[in-house]
């Protein structure tokens, strides 16, 4: 059962928003302060180009494969079954415990209210909230992506408040010396804030759920992530303005430390308030993106079948839901969140490497039917630059996360061998592109044929006439150069059965009506269409020329070839092909992709999933 597409634009933005909003600059800035000093802004900024390289990297992933399970999906097509098991637990298991973390957050702030507030009230406090956001989530993305939308309107319209009502009272000496501890302590800081702007990408999880995913999903993310950088650069330039170095130093509340400053006891209220929102914010979107994880890899047998299941009713993954649900009030109530969380912090920067890794594979793999809506640019460096920052960030988690990440992952590989091995036999982007390096035949499944059904899902592609015509043209494969002559041969040949005509007569329509104008109509593409007699006839012949057809008087040769033949009675389905061939042949780098196709189904699709207008 399909997921039902509720987030437009504005939802994207919120889940991405709200995701990252939340102790990142809610609490970090005070212990970054310890270690950097006045100079954390720059630390924070560095942080978001940091993490630009994957933003980027999934953007093109989630619009040339919008599904369930996002970071798990992509790595799974790229690297294999027993990496995607790999992926797909370390995503749910980091998106799960920082989500879990959040919730406790909530609970933490309630000691502003009530400082007698006792550990287990904490802890209840935030398995109160997980349940309830289970529950909305159960409901419907619609339900949590509205309150997602309305949480994150008020948490920014707090933060603008803050910012415009401090800025008068910033005092710029605050600021000196800017960096005492050397840049070094900048470089090192940005890798402890890295983490405020980890949720940026949990909306690839959700893809699937996401109205016209080629424009919403980037646009999205990089909305959020120059409206986040800017309230994070301005938020923390006004507070370390407003706070004596030790204060903001010792402070696990430092915005609300200093909207107390500028705002009294309100101030204090209202940034309390919207900290507690952030936190919200993050678990929604956390139990939102978690849960699609398990569903999506049940669904490719790597998990039990119960993962996958859809509510009828609500066309939500229920189950998963649920699950992710029972283990986030598990570690709340039972575990040493933060030791976890920074194991969660290094798996997630862990899977950002294969993300970047995934995109070069993806288009060196060269799979005709990989058609990003987006494309990142500047590639392959901004993927290498990704990677690289990637090792340094790892680094810097230290020995026992990275020693606790070799267990996690190698306990995944177990599982993938005990459960799934057996069970899953799936072509990888990996394995296609040793294939074309190393120019061997390996047995493997063709991903292409997936690619090409999620492609038609996220373009959503109603098939037509032109659709069906295409579906049983005759393609012919060419090599070789030839004359326009020999080219009109081959193609009478291949229709003269389903015509009922001669090969010698079909050829010379075709080329009495060349004689009259040329049909190629533009550099490497050619049209020729004849008139026939008979009712209701019309065929269609795809050519691909390796080498070019020679067209008398064309300097260039033709690599594209789509020859109509129709009775008078079609005229009007003869106009109507014209136009959707105009359109297809217009895409950018048409003649590319039809050159790089490796067999004739390859060229079929790349005219079945041709942009273009539709019809009946």
């Amino acid at each position: 059962m399909k997921l039902k597409k509720d987030l437009g634009l504005l939802g994207v933005f919120c889940v991405s928003s709200g995701a990252m909003i939340s102790s990142g600059l809610f609490v970090l800035p005070g212990l970054a302060f310890m270690k950097a000093g006045p100079g954390i802004l720059f630390s924070y900024l560095l942080a978001a180009l940091l993490v630009l390289p994957a933003m980027l990297s999934k953007a093109e992933l989630a619009t040339a494969m919008p599904k369930a399970g996002g970071t798990y999906f992509y790595i799974d097509r790229t690297f294999g079954p027993a990496f995607g098991t790999v992926g797909g637990i370390a995503n749910w298991f980091s998106i799960s415990l920082k989500s879990a973390f959040a919730l406790l957050g909530i609970g933490e702030l309630a000691t502003l209210i009530s400082p007698d507030v006792g550990v287990m009230q904490v802890k209840l406090i935030a398995v109160f909230c997980c349940v309830l956001f289970v529950m909305i989530n159960i409901r419907g993305v619609w339900h949590a992506g509205k309150i997602q939308i309305a949480m994150v309107m008020a948490i920014i319209g707090a933060l603008i408040l803050y910012i415009v009502a401090g800025l008068p009272h910033v005092e710029m000496g605050r600021f000196s010396p800017l960096l005492p501890y050397g840049t070094v302590s900048i470089i090192a800081t940005a890798g402890l804030v890295f983490i405020s702007y980890g949720g940026l990408t949990k909306v690839a999880s959700v893809a699937e759920e996401v109205k016209n995913p080629g424009r919403n999903i980037p646009l999205g993310m990089s909305l959020s992530l120059v409206v986040v950088s800017v309230l994070y650069a301005l938020v923390i330039f006004v507070t370390t303005g407003l706070l004596e170095g030790d204060v903001l130093a010792n402070s696990l509340t430092p915005l609300s430390v200093g909207a107390g400053a500028v705002l009294g006891l309100p101030g204090v209220v209202l940034l309390s308030l919207a900290a507690m929102l952030a936190f919200i914010t993050t678990a929604n979107a956390g139990i939102m993106a978690a849960s699609r994880d398990p569903m999506a890899m049940s669904r490719d047998d790597l998990l039990p079948k119960m993962f996958g299941k859809v509510s009828p009713r609500f066309k939500t993954p229920h189950f998963s839901i649920l699950f992710t649900g029972l283990f986030m009030v598990t570690s709340i109530l039972f575990l040493n969140l933060e030791e976890l969380v920074k194991l969660a912090s290094t798996l997630m920067i862990m899977l950002f490497t294969f993300v970047n890794l995934s995109v070069i594979i993806m288009r060196e793999a060269r799979i005709a039917n990989y058609r990003p809506a987006f494309k990142a640019p500047l590639y392959p460096w901004v993927q290498v630059a990704g990677m690289v920052s990637c090792f340094f960030l790892i680094v810097e988690m230290g020995v026992v996360p990275l020693f606790i990440a070799a267990l996690f992952l190698t306990g995944s590989f177990v599982w993938y061998w005990l459960y799934a091995r057996a069970k899953v036999q799936r072509e990888s982007a990996l394995i296609r592109f040793i294939k074309r390096v190393a120019d061997r035949t390996l047995p493997s499944e063709d991903m292409g044929v997936e690619l090409k059904s999620i492609l038609k899902e996220r373009d959503e592609i109603v098939e037509d006439k032109f659709d069906r015509l295409v579906g049983q043209c005759v393609v012919l494969d060419v090599p070789e150069r030839i004359s326009a002559k020999q080219c009109f041969r081959r193609i009478s040949g291949a229709l003269s059965v389903r015509l009922g005509l001669e090969t010698a007569a079909l050829e010379k329509l075709l080329m009495v009506r060349e004689k009259e104008s040329s049909t190629a109509l533009s550099p490497g593409l050619a049209i020729p269409h004849i008139i026939i007699e008979g009712s209701g006839v019309f065929e269609l012949v795809l050519v691909r020329s390796g080498e070019g057809v020679e067209f008398p008087g064309v300097e260039q040769p033709v690599h594209a070839i789509f020859a109509l033949f129709g009775s008078r009675d079609e005229r009007n389905f003869h106009l109507r092909a014209l136009m959707a061939i105009a359109q297809i042949a217009q895409e950018k780098d048409f003649l590319k992709r039809w050159l790089q196709a490796r067999n004739v189904e390859e060229l079929r699709d790349l005219v079945l999933l041709g942009k273009r207008k539709r019809g009946v």
